[in-house]
């Protein structure tokens, strides 16, 4: 039904899509008899993948899907567009046996105007044809790549209804932000299609929580057939607050535009008004200096690829930020899920997002793409406040002058508001950008942290700069690799973030990376997955995890975690010293069979850098000499003297429970949404048995579906899992039991 106060409707169209691993010519025609297709809902990965160890090329192959919907004769007035939020890799899309439009490249959303070619109060049929192979004509393909770029129509697709005479977007641009009466320029892009010159009034209303700030108005003459933009300002707004990290105050931002005194249409969206900017000496909020410290995100997931659903998505936004404690994501290497993006503005997480490739720049045709992924991305994600920094350049590839200055032309031209940086590995490379981002993998250990950043860039004076990359494959590391690995894992992790802190012309740490991936069969570990994570494939974390979380502010959450599985014989010289703990704790005792040790404080002066640098310890008494009885440890963390964290470890682990734990406990019933399952098969004292391989059998009851295998290994003695809902409200219980162990049921409710 139209709604009373706009004309402009957005109707889900995710739902009931008929789906074939093939395409033929005759799938086109609208008589086709799809019955015995797969039905599926979007999004949609074209094939399941085992978690490890498969043929890559198994999921790149053109497919068909096809949806068949209705139109009602009172919108015959009205222009209908079908909006698709991503398709790998290029899409044709077909309404009613008529080809009307085509796309390439998989990161950026398009649209297809149906309105010639729709019949109203009758059957329609469109047709997507998906071609999910690794074409040289679309980035980030024509040489090797170090990630999947998995197939199929895995973002959200949407009717859009408007009138003739309609908005085609909004960029609202907040202006003298530090200023106590602030400004916000509006640029509104009108689309009249009516053959005929309009006069219209266009007005721009900003409010907080339903509650109105401010409203101005401009009338203006948009010709006949044509697109234009046209600029709003709201001056002396008063009482605005700023967004920032630790308040992203966000305001809501209503557009409409009046003809005749008649609403045609309204745009709404969300703005923040913040000042974010890197210069030489560092990178600065709202006019305060703030040490970026942030991880790199691949948005893949087990099984599915990149096909997870919103409340998926915004739930790596907020391990990111609430779990690892990060302040910055970069998107690598490509423009991600806007609901991620959504939920990074929300909790005050800035984001660097860079159009899609990786090492390797392709022909005329393959930059003309690229370039048009520039222009995608920006007018898409223009409005969220938590970019701060757009990537133009293809990640760590050689230099190009022609084509990059022009997708830093592109990028300056769509918005003046922000920088532009390019990643690189290369030193003294073509400074183009705003800022030079640079992955810096030179610390393998040593001495050696980071480069000065001036022998990087080549100037004489420091320029605005970034590390963007580091670890990741110089030390890949599996969450049940030996205690020796993963702890040095983690200390790579951790000087780097503090060599970075310690140097005020670096505003960015970026380590690669928050998550493991699936890879081609040329990276990774043989196994098609890249162990270059601080957390696995599951978002379970590993131990260099705990390095980011522990720099979190303790009022919002004390972490101490002792970097061992405390037994005696794991690393190569028996025992457990040198003994790390990341914490966030001012001091930490340690009770050896229930008698104190002694009370072990940060290394500050090691690790000045890091807000909260680790306690290290050299030597235990009473911890046994080889040959002698092994104990149980206790280790307890205090702040201002008051004891606020213990964690214990025994002496002799068997398994003792089988855990599971769901990220939410109410969920969708729309066949869409979906949530986590973490299962852990821990000991007497709660810790994961790190090395135990016992498979888990899972069963899912009523109205839900497990995405992948029901039976598994535990991975480093712990197994995450997906569910996804059906379309009948009602519960979903989830059973698992290993050889020894039964889980507690999970019940999750469905609405």
């Amino acid at each position: 039904m139209l709604s009373e106060t706009s004309r402009r409707q957005v109707l889900p169209l995710n739902h009931h899509w008929k789906y074939r691993e093939t395409f033929d010519e005759s799938f086109i025609d609208p008589n086709y008899d799809d019955g015995p297709w797969v039905m599926v809902n979007i999004p949609h990965t074209n094939k399941e993948l085992p978690y490890s160890y498969f043929d890559e090329k198994s999921y790149q192959f053109v497919s068909t899907y096809r949806k068949t919907f209705t139109v009602d004769s009172v919108l015959h007035n009205e222009r209908i567009f079908a909006d698709f939020g991503a398709v790998m890799a290029y899409a044709e899309v077909y309404l009613n046996g008529q080809f009307l439009g085509s796309h390439k490249g998989g990161y950026t959303p398009f649209s297809v105007d149906l309105t010639d070619q729709i019949d109203l109060d009758r059957e329609n049929t469109m047709v997507v044809k998906v071609d999910s192979r690794e074409r040289d004509d679309i980035p980030p393909f024509g040489h090797m790549i170090d990630y999947l770029c998995y197939g199929g129509i895995y973002r959200d697709v949407s009717l859009r209804i408007v009138d003739p005479l309609h908005i085609k977007n909004v960029f609202a641009k907040p202006q003298k932000v530090l200023y106590q009466e602030k400004e916000l320029e509006t640029s509104v892009f009108v689309v009249n299609t009516t053959g005929e010159a309009a006069d219209v009034v266009l007005e721009i209303k900003l409010s907080k929580d339903k509650k109105p700030i401010a409203a101005a108005n401009r009338r203006v003459t948009l010709p006949a057939d044509t697109e234009m933009a046209f600029d709003v300002y709201l001056r002396n707004l008063g009482g605005v607050e700023l967004w920032d990290i630790q308040s992203p105050h966000l305001y809501e931002l209503e557009v409409c535009l009046k003809r005749q005194d008649q609403l045609t249409d309204t745009y709404t969206t969300r703005v923040g008004f913040r000042e974010a900017v890197v210069k030489p000496d560092g990178f600065y909020l709202n006019g305060e200096k703030v040490m970026l410290r942030g991880l790199n995100r691949h948005q893949s997931f087990p099984y599915v690829g990149y096909a997870m659903p919103k409340r998926v998505q915004r739930k790596d936004a907020d391990i990111l930020k609430y779990e690892l404690g990060l302040n910055v994501v970069r998107t690598s290497h490509y423009p991600q899920s806007n609901h991620f993006l959504d939920r990074c503005d929300e909790i005050g997480l800035l984001v660097f997002e860079e159009i899609p490739g990786w090492q390797y720049i392709g022909d005329n045709e393959w930059q003309e793409v690229a370039k048009n992924n520039v222009r995608e991305m920006i007018e898409r994600d223009w409005n969220h406040p938590s970019i701060f920094l757009w990537g133009v350049r293809i990640n760590e590839s050689l230099d190009n002058h022609d084509f990059y200055k022009e997708t830093n032309r592109i990028a300056r031209e769509l918005d003046p508001t922000r920088q532009t940086g390019g990643v690189r590995y290369l030193e003294k490379s073509e400074f183009l950008e705003d800022v030079y981002t640079m992955n810096d993998f030179i610390h393998s250990g040593g001495e050696i942290r980071l480069r000065d950043p001036r022998q990087v860039t080549g100037t004489e004076e420091y320029v605005p700069y970034m590390v963007c990359e580091f670890n990741g494959h110089m030390y890949p590391t599996k969450r049940f690799d030996q205690e020796e690995r993963v702890v040095e894992h983690a200390m790579r992790h951790l000087r780097v973030q503090d060599a970075a802190a310690r140097d005020p012309h670096i505003a960015a740490a970026i380590g690669w990376c928050a998550f493991d991936y699936n890879t081609h069969y040329d990276f990774g570990s043989g196994d098609r997955i890249c162990h270059h994570g601080v957390m696995d494939m599951f978002r379970i974390p590993k131990m260099a995890a705990h390095v980011y979380a522990s720099q979190m502010d303790p009022r919002e959450r004390v972490v101490l975690e002792p970097a061992t599985l405390w037994s005696r014989g794991d690393r190569s010289v028996g025992g457990v010293l040198p003994l790390v703990i990341f914490t966030n704790c001012d001091a930490v005792e340690v009770l050896v069979q229930g008698e104190s040790i002694g009370t072990y404080y940060p290394r500050s002066e090691e690790f000045p850098g890091v807000p909260h640098a680790p306690v290290m310890i050299t030597e235990i008494p009473s911890s046994g000499e080889w040959g002698s009885a092994w104990p149980s440890v206790e280790f307890v963390g205090y702040l201002d003297g008051k004891k606020v964290a213990s964690k214990a470890f025994t002496k002799d682990a068997v398994p003792t429970r089988l855990t599971a734990e769901a990220d939410d406990d109410q969920l969708d019933a729309d066949g869409i949404d979906a949530t986590r399952i973490v299962f852990k098969l821990v000991d007497q004292v709660g810790n994961p048995l790190s090395y135990t391989t016992e498979a888990v059998q899972i069963e899912v009851e009523g109205e839900g579906t497990l995405i992948g295998p029901s039976v598994s290994a535990l991975v480093g003695g712990v197994l995450g899992v997906w569910v996804k809902t059906t379309e009948t409200a009602g519960e979903i219980r989830v059973k698992a039991r290993t050889n020894s162990q039964v889980a507690r049921p999970v019940v999750i409710t469905t609405k």
